[in-house]
């Protein structure tokens, strides 16, 4: 008859050490649950290990049927048998006069199956005796049969990689003639991918067809290379063929120099294009003096097609110039013509061809529309003229001399500084100071291009941009501070100089500006102004 297990009374309890009464359950204290309570040393069973199956010889590293074939007696005690309860390990083998350690065992010592359900064979079958197996086993019936490597991998037909390479050709003794012995044991003939496979290594990744089969061809000479990878090629389209990668448009960054002016326009780091546009050149007056031109235009954001009308402009203004002055044509009334053939040629983007917005004839569009502001150098004079809020400054060579702003804005702010209702800080900081009053595009009120003349008397730097650039350099005193000191003799750095001004200030428009060193002649003195 079975009887249940009683717990032992607990006079205190185990986890807080409280006193507890007769049939607690619990610890009123802590809560400990007197029930888990394990039992005492005394009442664990000893369990039996499990011995190896009948017919397998015992491996170990003392026993004598290792050197010879067969099983052991019917009486002998066998390794692992119980004996008064206990399990009785065979004994470790003891070291020799010279103090060798006894051979350290292997996982092929102990009798198994593989994963063929083959059994495992000792190390003694490596002679080809096939001891440590019993006869008639598998390990006699296939001559030359190999110890196990669990540190191999098995080569093809069922052996380890090792073997099939000595029968190939002998052991390996070096990692390249290891690796072609087992290349010779491969069906095929080749070695396995990934190189020596005995080295415990993982494969190597087959190549990337992306670069190995269909890699671009290298760009022909000339081409375009693209800024992201520095390899592939650019298409048409403006994508790299080999990465894919969009180009930056020509028109994000433009540099240009001359003898005597230089220019540079960057998209800024808002807008997603550059809408401004210059053209710098130089030619000769009929007496055969230098003649100097820099125009920036700068596209209204809130027409259509801003980049198209300030690129337009400022090509129209700048050939303009170029064909009246070598004529002998006064510069002032050059530049006065050069701002009209400037707004027709903007005013004829307006003029959609027929039929070209039947795809989408509910799309709003206005006329393209620009600024424009320019300035020429000749026979001693300074000639600008404008149309918008983008401007000129001169920043003298003596930096102790005044600076002045050679322009007047056609904006909202402009207008009411000039009719006195707001001061120039009020104006500007108005959210309307920006709102533009005159530009050049065919829905314009009324074109009336502003131009004037000055003759300097002493050298200095003539400095025309956009308002992506004196936003960030309103006045006069600001601007000659953000103009290097060798602005006079490195035009085109100085220009970079100040686009990085504009960027580093925030960048929110896009950012234009071209340099033109102004000389004094010999003869030149005092100043004139005339304004139209």
């Amino acid at each position: 008859m079975s009887q249940s297990h009683q717990q032992p009374a607990l006079p205190t309890c185990p986890g807080c050490e409280e006193p507890l009464d007769a049939g607690d359950r619990f610890c009123g204290a802590c809560g400990h649950d007197l029930s888990a309570v394990p039992t005492g040393p005394g009442d664990r069973p000893t369990m039996a290990v499990a011995a190896p199956p009948a017919g397998q010889a015992e491996a170990g590293p003392g026993d004598a049927g290792r050197a010879g074939a067969g099983t052991p007696d019917a009486g002998a005690p066998r390794a692992g048998a119980m004996e008064g309860g206990a399990v009785r390990w065979p004994a470790a083998a003891e070291t020799d006069s010279s103090d060798v350690p006894a051979p350290v065992h292997s996982p092929a010592d102990v009798p198994g199956t593989d994963s063929d359900g083959r059994p495992l064979t000792g190390p003694g079958a490596e002679s080809g005796g096939g001891a440590g197996a019993a006869p008639g086993g598998p390990a006699h019936e296939e001559a030359g049969a190999v110890r196990v490597r669990h540190d191999h991998r098995a080569a093809p037909g069922g052996g380890t990689a090792t073997g099939a390479a000595a029968d190939a050709g002998g052991a390996a003794r070096t990692t390249g003639d290891r690796a072609a012995a087992v290349a010779g044991a491969a069906p095929d003939g080749a070695a396995e991918p990934g190189g020596d496979p005995d080295s415990g290594d993982f494969p190597l990744a087959a190549p990337d067809p992306r670069t190995a089969e269909h890699a671009p061809a290298a760009p022909a000479a000339g081409e375009k290379v693209c800024v992201a990878c520095r390899s592939g090629r650019v298409d048409p389209d403006g994508y790299c063929e080999n990465c894919g990668h969009a180009q930056p448009r020509e028109r994000d960054h433009m540099e240009q120099e001359l003898d005597t002016v230089a220019a540079v326009s960057d998209r800024g780091l808002r807008h997603h294009r550059n809408e401004d546009s210059f053209a710098v050149s130089s030619t000769a007056l009929p007496d055969g003096s230098p003649a100097v031109v820099a125009i920036v235009c700068d596209g209204v954001s809130s027409a259509s097609r801003p980049d198209e009308a300030s690129a337009a402009a400022a090509t129209a203004a700048n050939e303009a110039l170029l064909a009246s002055l070598p004529r002998g044509t006064h510069p002032q009334q050059a530049m006065h013509e050069a701002i009209v053939a400037a707004s027709e040629a903007v005013n004829a983007l307006a003029q959609e061809p027929a039929g070209a917005m039947g795809h989408d004839a509910h799309r709003h569009q206005n006329a393209p529309a620009c600024t424009l502001v320019g300035a020429v150098a000749a026979g001693g004079l300074l000639i600008v003229g404008w149309v918008g809020d983008s401007r000129v400054y001169w920043v003298p060579e003596d930096r102790t001399r005044p600076t002045a702003r050679l322009t007047e804005d056609d904006s909202w702010a402009a207008q009411m500084v000039a009719a006195g209702l707001m001061n120039e800080a009020e104006a500007y900081a108005d959210d309307r100071a920006h709102a533009i009053t005159g530009w050049l595009g065919a829905d314009a009120y009324e074109l009336e291009p502003h131009t004037a003349a000055f003759k300097p008397d002493r050298p200095g730097l003539v400095v025309v941009c956009t308002d992506g650039l004196w936003n960030y350099a309103e006045s006069g005193e600001e601007m000659a501070a953000a103009v290097p000191a060798d602005a006079q003799e490195r035009p085109l750095h100085a220009a970079q100089v100040l686009v990085g001004h504009a960027l580093d200030g925030g960048g929110h428009d896009n950012v234009t500006v071209a340099l033109l060193p102004f000389a004094v002649r010999p003869d030149g003195a005092g100043s004139a102004r005339a304004s139209v």
